[in-house]
């Protein structure tokens, strides 16, 4: 499959089933040039400045059969609904931050290490996992 995330994400639609129509397009476009992790909502608006006919449950369809496909992962985090990436990244962590909702990947080899240390420890291999951590930025206050 192409290492292109738009052409990788066309082509799960169509061995999904689904036919790749203008409006898809212009979702697909949008979610492989999202830097953050927008939700379904926040899709829908920034592929509708693309093509204004794209509709809610277009976005919902769509993201399904990418999920079912591989190509596009949901993130659930606790403080909200599902949000999304592409699946193209190398393994990476978040941290959320609880005031703003803002999300950071990051990565850190000694965090990978003493997981894989661990589970050894304990008599395992380590298949598939994540790491979340939920912050508040030094300093700030929270009113919740």
């Amino acid at each position: 499959m192409s290492s292109d995330p738009t052409t990788r994400m066309t082509q799960a639609l169509r061995e999904g089933g689904v036919r790749v129509t203008r409006q898809r397009e212009a979702l697909l476009r949008v979610l492989s040039q999202a830097a953050d992790h927008p939700d379904a909502l926040e899709l829908h608006r920034r592929a509708r400045k693309l093509d204004d006919s794209l509709s809610l449950a277009t976005v919902y369809r769509t993201l399904s059969v990418l999920e079912r496909e591989g190509v596009v992962q949901r993130l659930s985090f606790e403080n909200g609904g599902a949000r999304f990436e592409v699946a193209d990244a190398p393994h990476h962590d978040h941290i959320v931050d609880l005031d703003t909702g803002d999300i950071t990947e990051f990565r850190s080899e000694k965090i990978e290490e003493l997981q894989r240390q661990i589970a050894a420890e304990m008599g395992y291999d380590i298949v598939h996992h994540r790491l979340e951590l939920y912050c508040r930025k030094r300093g700030r206050t929270s009113d919740r």
